[in-house]
């Protein structure tokens, strides 16, 4: 523990009692745990009930220049939640209050803890569904924090693109609005945009207004195999040139499907495939399905299998979501290393295929899977932390892959966030005068540097 923050620490215990926790074990759960990049831990974590007691916390953190994290439920992937200066950890997960859902204007509000799982689930009587869908259960203060995208934003968008407005608490401790309910302005600075993808490095998300959507009518869902990953990236960017409004476009390729068929038992080719799925009314699906059948054919995409049945869908849409458990399980005694990029989707082909080729050489067992409609796609690296040489080898992919990705006019992460993992590659993709802006913007808000100190740039 930082003896520079006892002061603070004592300060926060008289004012939290058993909220605040400085047990080792808990601050350790509370950092970074979803990748290899090491475990910083805070020194102490406060569990939250409500946005006053972030605002008290934050006050008395700012008074003391104590680093402050927040908390969702700690599923991010490039070192969000570390400490490397120490800190109190803000733990948001008991902020589930779901504050109000006003199905006439196709919005709710929400407090920051609300997962997407338990945002839809209040949602089922009314018609209406929240789209984004990263995979894990994560919160939504935390989607918003990183800009989550996830499989439905092919057809439904990302974080940036849903949310309305946000409440936020500063790191001077004080309380904003940064938009309305309303579906457009033109009144002074996007604030909301501004915080979201902001990582909580100039501040917390309390409370979001998100857009809601309308159950389609009718869901189908089918897959498709090819005898390369040329062909099945060739077909996608056709499929999203022709317009078809397909709601969900996913490539496995062989690697990711041999080890979905081990873990979620399934019997499918393993070769690069593609899951899809329509959403519209019963025969404008079908005529989507028909269109999507023509378009792989002329790629040499073979044995599409296509249904509305409501359990098959979900029996594929699980093994999908469950490809990051399942990929880690071929080699369950190595180390896992989550990666992405997105690129723009005439260039997806050439990059997703002089990845695959650089894993090839290398040697080593790393599936790729993604949310190739929009360009966006991952690479699970599976490696020895005791072998150097495995370590060296995922080093290079992962620099070469970040590099690639940004010299196509794309981004190193489409949908993870920066954190620790992708700083490196920030001012190669945003260029030195982007990046002086950004920190300029950041001493504005917070002087003192608190909020997650040493994330998206090196400090």
């Amino acid at each position: 523990m930082n003896e520079r923050f006892s002061e603070a620490i004592t300060k926060l215990s008289q004012t939290f009692g058993k909220a605040l926790s400085t047990n080792l074990t808990v601050r350790q759960q509370h950092a970074h745990t979803m990748s290899w990049i090491e475990t910083e831990a805070p020194d102490a974590v406060l569990t939250v009930t409500n946005k006053q007691q972030i605002s008290e916390a934050v006050k008395i953190c700012n008074a003391h220049k104590m680093p402050v994290i927040a908390f969702g439920t700690g599923s991010s992937l490039e070192g969000q939640l570390n400490a490397p200066h120490g800190g109190l950890c803000i733990d948001m997960s008991q902020m589930t209050n779901i504050v109000r859902i006003d199905a006439e204007d196709l919005t709710a509000t929400v407090e920051a803890g609300v997962t997407r799982e338990q945002l839809n689930e209040a949602l089922r009587h009314t018609g209406l569904f929240f789209p984004i869908d990263p995979g894990a259960n994560a919160s939504i203060g935390g989607m918003c924090a990183t800009r989550a995208s996830g499989t439905n934003a092919v057809k439904y968008g990302t974080m940036k693109d849903v949310v309305l407005c946000l409440e936020v608490v500063l790191p001077n401790g004080d309380i904003i609005k940064t938009g309305t309910r309303a579906k457009k302005s033109s009144a002074g600075y996007d604030l909301t945009r501004l915080m979201i993808g902001s990582e909580g490095t100039l501040g917390i998300i309390t409370e979001i207004t998100v857009k809601l959507f309308g159950q389609p009518d009718c869901v189908g869902s089918g897959l498709c195999h090819f005898n390369d990953i040329d062909g099945a990236c060739q077909a996608v960017m056709l499929t999203i040139q022709y317009g078809l409004p397909v709601a969900r476009l996913e490539l496995l390729d062989g690697t990711q499907i041999k080890a979905c068929n081990a873990y979620s038992k399934l019997n499918l080719q393993e070769t690069p495939t593609l899951f899809v799925e329509f959403h519209g009314t019963a025969n404008g699906v079908a005529e989507q399905a028909q269109i999507f059948a023509g378009i792989i054919e002329e790629f040499g995409g073979f044995g599409f299998t296509y249904s509305q049945d409501e359990s098959e869908r979900k029996k594929l849409w699980t093994a999908r979501h469950n490809a990051y458990y399942a990929a880690k399980a071929l080699k369950p005694d190595f180390e896992s290393l989550s990666t992405d990029a997105c690129v723009p989707i005439s260039r997806l082909a050439e990059c997703v295929g002089q990845t695959v080729a650089d894993i090839k050489e290398q040697g080593m067992t790393a599936p790729v899977v993604g949310h190739v409609g929009d360009g966006n796609f991952h690479v699970l690296l599976l490696l020895d932390k005791n072998n150097p040489d495995d370590i060296q080898k995922t080093k290079d992919i992962l620099s070469r892959l970040a590099k690639r990705a940004i010299a196509m006019d794309g981004t190193c992460t489409g949908e993870h966030g920066v954190g620790q993992g992708k700083r490196a590659y920030m001012a190669l993709e945003h260029g030195d005068e982007a990046i002086a802006v950004m920190k300029a913007i950041k001493s504005a808000i917070d002087p003192n540097h608190i909020m997650n100190p040493d994330k998206i740039w090196f400090e």
